[in-house]
């Protein structure tokens, strides 16, 4: 009998959110679901019937597909032009299908920038704890290493997300009250209104892939920010009623229109005691493309 796809679709949520948290990848996370579902599909009722735990079973055959992801992306990435970020999961809402997948605070851009400090097997072991609380003999497993390395992967990486402290989610009201007040200080140029609003140690992150103008280092510091965004919006006559208000890793964002000067923008952001402590800006057409993770298992 063919494995059933509803018994896998209740799944699908998890698998994708273990995915993505171990790329950063739209295009791997749906890539890496789909092999698992046909390695799954390809095993006999008998082998189906054995393993224990689907749930566990294909969460690590998701986690192994990732690891060689990474671990064939990690050239890359260094030779990547600017800071790299992930790409961005874009939902309408409650019932969007994606919903459930950026339901998790891991998934939030923050911590994601988080997880790109951590070597391939730390990043997997880490997610694979969180995810499942697995044993580390079956992350070990995963990660083709001893228990004891394997442990100690996970501890790393632990430390690591422990010591950068990525800032918790806010709530939707103070997200949007924020949001929507720098937009209008922005728009009226009151640069005055814009620090005020910025941390003081604020971060603005550009990923433009070298495909497209953006910044090449990170800009730190309210008031560059908000100088250069001045700078920017002038610069390319921009309009913020033409940003398209949206949820962005399931927090507020925006997405800025293609004009004849500027490309395409998704803007995600971070606040710190109400205060916008982080400016995530995905510019790079590869990381914008529509609908990437709308396609059902096995088609």
């Amino acid at each position: 009998m063919p494995a059933d796809p509803d018994a896998f679709e209740a799944h699908r949520a998890h698998l994708l959110r273990v995915g993505y948290r171990s790329t950063g990848s739209v295009v791997d996370a749906e890539d890496a679901v789909q092999d698992a579902w046909l390695r799954w599909s390809a095993l006999s009722d008998d082998e189906r019937a054995a393993v224990r735990d689907a749930r566990a079973f294909l969460t690590t055959t998701v986690a192994r597909l990732c690891l060689d992801r990474l671990r064939s992306a990690v050239a890359r990435r260094e030779r990547y032009v600017g800071p790299w970020l992930p790409e961005p999961l874009i939902t309408t809402g409650p019932d969007d299908p994606l919903a459930a997948v950026v339901e998790d605070e891991g998934v939030r851009m923050a911590a994601m920038v988080v997880l790109e400090r951590l070597t391939p097997p730390q990043r997997v072991a880490l997610v694979l704890h969180e995810a499942l609380d697995l044993p580390y003999a079956a992350i070990a497993e995963v990660l083709g290493s001893t228990e004891a390395t394997a442990r100690q992967h996970a501890a790393r990486a632990r430390k690591i997300v422990a010591e950068a402290a990525p800032p918790r989610p806010s709530d939707d009201a103070e997200q949007i009250a924020v949001l929507a007040a720098f937009a209008t200080a922005l728009a009226s140029g009151d640069h005055a209104a814009m620090v005020a609003l910025l941390h003081p140690d604020a971060v603005l992150l550009a990923d433009g892939g070298g495909t497209v103008k953006a910044a090449r280092r990170p800009v730190v510091g309210a008031d560059k920010i908000a100088r250069l965004l001045l700078a920017l919006f002038d610069m390319y006559e921009l309009e913020t009623a033409e940003w398209t208000p949206l949820l962005v890793n399931g927090a507020a964002g925006v997405r800025t229109p293609a004009t004849d000067a500027a490309p395409e923008t998704v803007t995600s952001f971070a606040l710190t005691d109400g205060r916008i402590s982080a400016i995530y800006q995905v510019v790079s057409p590869e990381k914008l493309g529509p609908g990437k993770l709308r396609r059902s298992p096995g088609r």
